[in-house]
Protein backbone atom coordinates (compact mmCIF):
# COMPACT_ATOMS: atom_id res chain seq x y z
CA UNK A 1 0.00 0.00 0.00
CA UNK A 2 1.57 3.60 -0.93
CA UNK A 3 1.48 6.15 1.60
CA UNK A 4 -1.08 8.06 -0.20
CA UNK A 5 -3.18 5.06 -0.17
CA UNK A 6 -2.71 4.94 3.42
CA UNK A 7 -4.13 8.46 4.26
CA UNK A 8 -6.80 7.65 2.15
CA UNK A 9 -8.00 4.81 4.45
CA UNK A 10 -7.14 7.16 7.42
CA UNK A 11 -9.48 9.04 6.25
CA UNK A 12 -12.36 6.82 5.27
CA UNK A 13 -11.81 5.35 8.80
CA UNK A 14 -11.66 8.97 10.88
CA UNK A 15 -14.88 9.98 8.47
CA UNK A 16 -16.71 6.40 9.74
CA UNK A 17 -16.13 6.86 13.42
CA UNK A 18 -18.21 9.52 15.60
CA UNK A 19 -15.84 8.34 18.60
CA UNK A 20 -12.22 8.84 18.67
CA UNK A 21 -9.97 6.17 17.03
CA UNK A 22 -6.39 5.73 18.44
CA UNK A 23 -3.34 5.87 16.42
CA UNK A 24 -2.44 2.56 17.52
CA UNK A 25 -6.13 1.03 16.35
CA UNK A 26 -5.25 2.89 13.41
CA UNK A 27 -1.83 1.38 13.00
CA UNK A 28 -3.39 -2.32 13.69
CA UNK A 29 -5.64 -1.94 11.32
CA UNK A 30 -3.37 -0.57 8.39
CA UNK A 31 -0.59 -3.04 9.73
CA UNK A 32 1.96 -0.32 10.04
CA UNK A 33 3.70 1.60 13.23
CA UNK A 34 2.18 4.21 15.61
CA UNK A 35 5.03 6.57 14.73
CA UNK A 36 3.80 6.26 10.66
CA UNK A 37 0.37 7.01 11.85
CA UNK A 38 1.51 10.11 13.77
CA UNK A 39 3.15 11.05 10.51
CA UNK A 40 0.49 11.36 8.35
CA UNK A 41 -2.15 12.44 10.20
CA UNK A 42 0.39 14.99 10.80
CA UNK A 43 0.51 15.49 6.98
CA UNK A 44 -3.24 15.41 6.51
CA UNK A 45 -3.74 18.56 9.04
CA UNK A 46 -0.80 20.39 7.07
CA UNK A 47 -2.84 19.32 4.01
CA UNK A 48 -6.21 20.91 5.26
CA UNK A 49 -7.75 17.84 7.00
CA UNK A 50 -9.87 18.58 9.63
CA UNK A 51 -8.63 16.28 12.41
CA UNK A 52 -8.07 17.15 16.37
CA UNK A 53 -6.43 14.88 18.53
CA UNK A 54 -8.55 14.03 21.90
CA UNK A 55 -6.95 11.81 25.28
CA UNK A 56 -9.20 8.59 23.30
CA UNK A 57 -7.79 9.27 19.99
CA UNK A 58 -8.07 10.83 16.51
CA UNK A 59 -11.07 12.48 15.20
CA UNK A 60 -12.49 14.00 11.93
CA UNK A 61 -14.15 17.21 12.73
CA UNK A 62 -17.28 17.07 9.88
CA UNK A 63 -19.99 19.42 9.55
CA UNK A 64 -23.12 18.48 11.79
CA UNK A 65 -26.56 20.47 12.33
CA UNK A 66 -26.45 22.16 15.21
CA UNK A 67 -24.46 25.59 17.25
CA UNK A 68 -21.27 25.67 18.67
CA UNK A 69 -21.58 28.05 21.82
CA UNK A 70 -18.81 28.81 24.74
CA UNK A 71 -19.98 29.43 28.32
CA UNK A 72 -17.45 30.85 30.78
CA UNK A 73 -17.27 28.76 33.99
CA UNK A 74 -15.74 29.32 37.79
CA UNK A 75 -15.22 26.92 40.05
CA UNK A 76 -13.32 24.48 41.93
CA UNK A 77 -11.10 21.17 40.70
CA UNK A 78 -13.35 19.34 42.99
CA UNK A 79 -16.54 20.49 40.76
CA UNK A 80 -15.45 19.49 37.78
CA UNK A 81 -17.29 15.93 37.72
CA UNK A 82 -20.65 18.20 38.50
CA UNK A 83 -20.11 21.10 35.59
CA UNK A 84 -19.36 18.60 32.59
CA UNK A 85 -22.23 16.61 34.00
CA UNK A 86 -24.49 19.66 34.12
CA UNK A 87 -23.60 20.02 30.12
CA UNK A 88 -23.99 16.51 28.90
CA UNK A 89 -27.43 15.88 30.50
CA UNK A 90 -28.80 18.78 29.14
CA UNK A 91 -27.79 17.36 25.58
CA UNK A 92 -24.52 19.39 24.78
CA UNK A 93 -21.09 17.97 23.99
CA UNK A 94 -18.35 19.49 26.01
CA UNK A 95 -15.69 20.12 22.98
CA UNK A 96 -12.68 22.03 24.84
CA UNK A 97 -11.47 23.81 27.78
CA UNK A 98 -9.52 27.02 26.98
CA UNK A 99 -7.76 29.23 29.73
CA UNK A 100 -6.23 32.61 29.10
CA UNK A 101 -2.76 32.09 30.60
CA UNK A 102 -0.41 34.97 31.22
CA UNK A 103 2.15 33.94 30.04
CA UNK A 104 1.38 32.07 27.06
CA UNK A 105 -1.69 33.41 25.83
CA UNK A 106 -4.69 30.84 25.18
CA UNK A 107 -3.94 27.54 26.43
CA UNK A 108 -6.60 24.98 24.86
CA UNK A 109 -7.42 20.69 26.02
CA UNK A 110 -9.12 18.72 23.81
CA UNK A 111 -12.23 16.68 25.69
CA UNK A 112 -14.85 15.62 23.59
CA UNK A 113 -17.04 14.46 26.57
CA UNK A 114 -20.13 13.59 24.81
CA UNK A 115 -21.94 11.02 27.94
CA UNK A 116 -21.57 11.24 31.62
CA UNK A 117 -19.72 7.32 30.58
CA UNK A 118 -17.02 10.27 28.96
CA UNK A 119 -17.34 12.37 31.56
CA UNK A 120 -16.50 9.41 34.22
CA UNK A 121 -13.74 8.00 31.96
CA UNK A 122 -12.26 11.61 31.78
CA UNK A 123 -12.30 12.14 35.53
CA UNK A 124 -10.57 8.60 35.71
CA UNK A 125 -8.18 9.96 33.97
CA UNK A 126 -7.23 13.06 35.61
CA UNK A 127 -7.25 10.88 39.10
CA UNK A 128 -5.06 8.36 37.28
CA UNK A 129 -2.43 10.68 36.04
CA UNK A 130 -2.84 12.63 39.27
CA UNK A 131 -3.28 15.59 36.94
CA UNK A 132 -4.62 19.13 37.80
CA UNK A 133 -7.03 20.92 35.17
CA UNK A 134 -6.18 23.50 33.04
CA UNK A 135 -8.28 26.57 35.39
CA UNK A 136 -5.94 25.62 38.20
CA UNK A 137 -3.75 28.05 36.38
CA UNK A 138 -6.73 31.04 36.14
CA UNK A 139 -7.90 30.30 39.64
CA UNK A 140 -10.72 28.34 38.20
CA UNK A 141 -11.52 30.33 35.66
CA UNK A 142 -12.24 29.01 32.20
CA UNK A 143 -14.16 28.87 28.95
CA UNK A 144 -15.79 25.59 27.28
CA UNK A 145 -16.81 25.39 23.53
CA UNK A 146 -20.20 23.61 23.66
CA UNK A 147 -21.57 21.70 20.32
CA UNK A 148 -25.42 21.81 21.38
CA UNK A 149 -27.83 20.26 18.44
CA UNK A 150 -29.98 23.35 19.20
CA UNK A 151 -30.66 26.90 21.21
CA UNK A 152 -32.88 24.93 23.97
CA UNK A 153 -30.24 22.71 24.70
CA UNK A 154 -27.40 25.38 24.99
CA UNK A 155 -30.19 27.30 27.11
CA UNK A 156 -30.50 24.27 29.50
CA UNK A 157 -27.33 23.78 29.39
CA UNK A 158 -26.46 27.07 30.79
CA UNK A 159 -29.32 27.37 33.17
CA UNK A 160 -27.81 24.42 34.65
CA UNK A 161 -24.26 25.90 35.12
CA UNK A 162 -26.05 28.80 36.39
CA UNK A 163 -27.93 26.97 39.25
CA UNK A 164 -24.99 25.28 40.44
CA UNK A 165 -22.71 28.54 40.79
CA UNK A 166 -20.73 27.74 38.06
CA UNK A 167 -21.35 29.91 35.19
CA UNK A 168 -19.26 32.96 35.14
CA UNK A 169 -21.03 36.09 34.58
CA UNK A 170 -20.96 39.83 35.18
Amino acid sequence: MTASNRREKILAILYEQEAPVSASSLAAQLGVSRQLIVGDIALLRAGGEAITSTPRGYLHMRERPGLLRQVACLHDAKDMAAELYAIVDNGCDVLDVVVEHPVYGQLTGQLQLHSRYDVDQFIARVAGHDARPLSALTDGVHLHTLYCPDESAYQRAAAALRGLGFLFEK
